[in-house]
């Protein structure tokens, strides 16, 4: 969508009911919301009537018992308008605040369900500011955007109400100035709308180049890029000053004019209220004067604010046109299927498999080969040649254009995401932790996974000691992204992490390609243990780790080229034995 689409669709009604329609469940909130804005309307124009009546009274008359008796009714009224008023902001939140959770929650399901194609598309960065920033904009059109205005204007009818009942004369020049503010209002308005579009899209910019130069900061760092990056975001950060500062200028212009409609306003009803002859208008007290003075500051003052408040609207409108472009988005993986089993055998088979992450870009060409139950299968080839696909392809992470991808017979796509997922495991080249204790990394909280089901793993697979060694020993914290852990021992924790969830089909992509001689002998170990009795696939760089495979499968340019055992595949003195003397002779020269 193009900034000027944007710009007109910033606030459409359908979408105004679609935001309002997440009010639903807290209709009670919401009708104390609007009860208490009609009260407070009737608090405040209750005042310049009893500030009337006291000048014409009380105080004409001189008298002080019923001086004291308005008096304290106006105390009153004040005290219900506070009171009005702190409810008001207190339930205008709280619903504001109720809907942005739900919506939230929704966001952040609807993005767990994308496909990887989608997040290889996408700016972290961006997902975040709709996820937090955007999303907290949709709140004030509760808390600070509709409600206020509604409010206001309720303030404002009554208030040019209680102006004609005393004299409408005197109204009707009040009125005339209205029109001023009113077009000034106006093109305040739409000139903000396009600077809040582009405020928005430039906090966007500013947390995705913040975002990705701090979890790249160790590339920034060793290729002295810290005054490219610096001064790229000096641009960057100047372009978003400037986007405020627009919307600073256009204040700076709106207000004053609306201090000075208001200071005209009061200059007239002084000059045709007092100056000139009174009796000429219909005024008949002195009192109607400051009645007078106090509405217009009621007529004029929440039309200023309607103007900024709608701007908050505006901004929350532009918010939610974003995060609910999100939740129409239709990337998900179809989960159709109703098959749920608590155990599979890990039978695999690939039926000439096509697939490609662009279209007319084909990665897999017809790929076909069978995983027999507890084998262990190795795939190699150099990089590019498709070996990771296949593993994304088998956790359905993206959909195969054509072919079948069987799993004890069944279909992939026959089996529901989650039963599907619960069988198997992966340890990636790159491995993720999260910035917790070890223990949560290796059950990713899960309640059914005891600690002591995570000790007895780790002996299992030798890395108890390791851990142990460590401060805190499972509870060691391993920092955002396990920051505080070398590449081998993040490797292990990974490893350990699969293990613990006993899968019937174990992934290893890469795992030993980027790790220590200490760490390898473990993960080597660990390896040995863990495929013990299911189905293993091994996706190997370095290939003396797999000279014990059941099979390997040789891959070039997205096809199958050889498949055999190590002896098999070193005998046939083909692309496998290529692949392997390159290897040995290169680890020999160094």
């Amino acid at each position: 969508m193009s900034k000027n689409d944007e710009i007109g669709k910033a606030f459409d009604f359908d979408l105004f009911k679609r935001v309002f329609a997440h009010t639903r469940p807290y209709r009670v909130t919401f009708w104390v919301v609007a009860v208490v804005a009609i009260l407070s309307a009737a608090f405040a124009v209750l005042t310049p009537i009893l500030v009337k009546f006291i000048i014409d009274e009380p105080l004409t008359n001189r008298d002080g018992e019923q001086l004291l008796t308005v008096v304290l009714v106006m105390l009153g009224a004040l005290v219900g308008q506070v009171i009005c008023q702190l409810s008001f902001n207190y339930y205008a939140n709280l619903l504001g605040e109720s809907v942005i959770k739900d919506i939230r929650v929704r966001l952040f399901q609807r993005m767990m369900g994308f496909k990887m194609t989608y997040f290889d598309n996408s700016s972290i960065g961006v997902l975040v500011t709709r996820a937090v920033a955007d999303m907290q904009r949709i709140g004030e059109i509760f808390s600070q955007g509709f409600f206020v205005i509604v409010a206001d204007l309720l303030k404002m009818v009554s208030g040019a109400a209680v102006m004609l009942f005393i004299n409408w004369r005197l109204a009707l020049i009040v009125f005339a100035i209205l029109p001023v503010i009113l077009i000034a209002t106006r093109l305040f308005q739409q000139a903000m709308k396009v600077a809040f579009i582009e405020v928005r899209a430039q906090v966007s910019n500013l947390n995705s180049f913040v975002q990705e130069r701090i979890a790249g900061m160790k590339i920034v760092q060793l290729f002295n890029r810290e005054d490219i990056e610096k001064e790229k975001f000096r641009k960057i950060n100047e372009k978003h000053q400037n986007a405020w500062l627009k919307t600073v200028w256009y204040n700076s212009i709106f207000f004053p004019i609306a201090e000075i409609s208001n200071s005209i306003g009061i200059g007239l009803v002084v000059y045709f209220g007092i100056i000139q002859n009174i009796d000429n208008i219909g005024l008949d007290t002195k009192g109607s004067i400051f009645a007078f003075f106090f509405l217009m500051d009621l007529l004029f003052r929440p039309l200023r604010q309607i103007a900024d408040k709608f701007n908050t609207l505006q901004m929350g409108m532009v918010a939610a046109n974003r995060v609910f472009k999100i939740l129409d988005t239709e990337s998900q993986i179809p989960d159709n299927g109703t098959l749920k089993k608590d155990e599979v055998k890990g039978n695999i088979r690939f039926t000439d498999v096509r697939f490609g992450y662009l279209e007319n870009e084909e990665v897999l060409h017809g790929i076909s080969f069978d995983v027999k139950a507890g084998e262990t299968v190795a795939i190699v080839g150099a990089t590019g040649a498709g070996k990771s696909t296949i593993i994304n392809l088998l956790n359905r992470f993206y959909e195969i254009n054509s072919g079948d991808i069987l799993i004890d017979g069944h279909k992939i796509q026959d089996y529901t995401l989650r039963s599907l997922r619960s069988h198997i495991a992966i340890v990636l080249q790159d491995v993720f932790l999260f910035a917790d204790s070890i223990a949560n990394n290796i059950s990713l909280r899960d309640g059914t996974v005891r600690l002591g089901d995570i000790e007895n793993a780790a002996k299992q697979i030798g890395v108890h000691e390791f851990i142990s060694s460590l401060p805190g020993g499972y509870q060691y914290n391993v920092k955002e992204r396990g920051s505080m852990l070398s590449s081998g021992q993040r490797q292990l924790i990974a490893f350990l992490r699969a293990y613990v969830s006993n899968p019937s089909i174990l992934i290893l992509d890469e795992a030993t390609s980027s790790v220590d001689t200490y760490s390898e002998q473990l993960i080597q170990r660990a390896t040995d243990k863990i495929t013990e009795g299911r189905t293993s696939i091994i996706i190997a760089h370095r290939l003396a780790t797999i000279k014990k495979a059941d099979k390997i499968i040789v891959m070039d340019a997205g096809k199958i080229v050889e498949m055999g055992t190590h002896k098999e595949l070193i005998k046939k003195g083909g692309y496998y034995n290529d692949l392997y003397e390159a290897q040995f002779l290169a680890e020999e020269v160094a």
